[in-house]
């Protein structure tokens, strides 16, 4: 039984690293180009932000009560939109996590009009929300008309909870949507 544990095991792991660098293989410039085709999203964690987690009087909708994004964080969403628009992306279906760091980093993309998706929302505070959370986020994601450039923005956790990555500030992680309940993730572009 434990060698049949073992192997299971090394058969796992050689099928995580078979994927992780198939993954890293491509260029940022191939990564660019699938989140200009259809079936690719790109989930990002908003820009700089000082800090970790939220004040213990966070209210949804209340600015002075949550981290917010620094002169820095400001500059860096406004640079990833050039950036997107450097690659030919100048509008994309744009949802946000409620925090206003987020909804700030996804309105200075300057990309289009910023839909507010709750799935999106921290679960930093509430660890028992990761699993169905992320479930209905990688079910939401599968549903949306990906025929359209679309770019997520959210927290460190969710990100970490749906992909594995553990991303930076405005970090892009880059999905292919495939069949059915297929999330791949193809790699990430660093933007600072």
């Amino acid at each position: 039984m434990r060698k049949r544990i073992t192997q299971l095991c090394i058969l796992l792991c050689s099928a995580w690293i078979s994927a992780v660098g198939s993954a890293s293989e491509l260029t940022e410039a191939q990564l660019w180009q699938a989140l200009a085709s259809s079936h690719h999203v790109a989930i990002m964690r908003h820009a700089i932000a000082p800090g970790i987690g939220d004040p213990s009087n966070f209210t949804l909708g209340e600015r002075d009560t949550q981290r917010n994004l620094s002169n820095a964080g400001v500059n860096q969403a406004k640079r990833i939109g050039d950036r997107f628009r450097e690659q030919g992306i100048t509008e994309a279906d744009v949802y946000s996590s409620e925090w206003f760091r987020c909804l700030d980093t996804a309105n200075l993309l300057a990309l289009g009009g910023v839909t507010p998706q709750p799935l999106l929302n921290s679960f930093f505070q509430d660890a028992s929300q990761k699993g169905e959370q992320t479930q209905e986020l990688r079910q939401w994601i599968i549903q949306q008309n990906t025929d359209n450039p679309s770019v997520l923005v959210t927290h460190q956790v969710n990100i970490t909870a749906l992909t594995g990555v553990y991303p930076s500030s405005g970090e892009i992680v880059v999905l292919r949507v495939g069949e059915g309940s297929d999330l791949t993730v193809l790699g990430t572009i660093k933007t600072q």
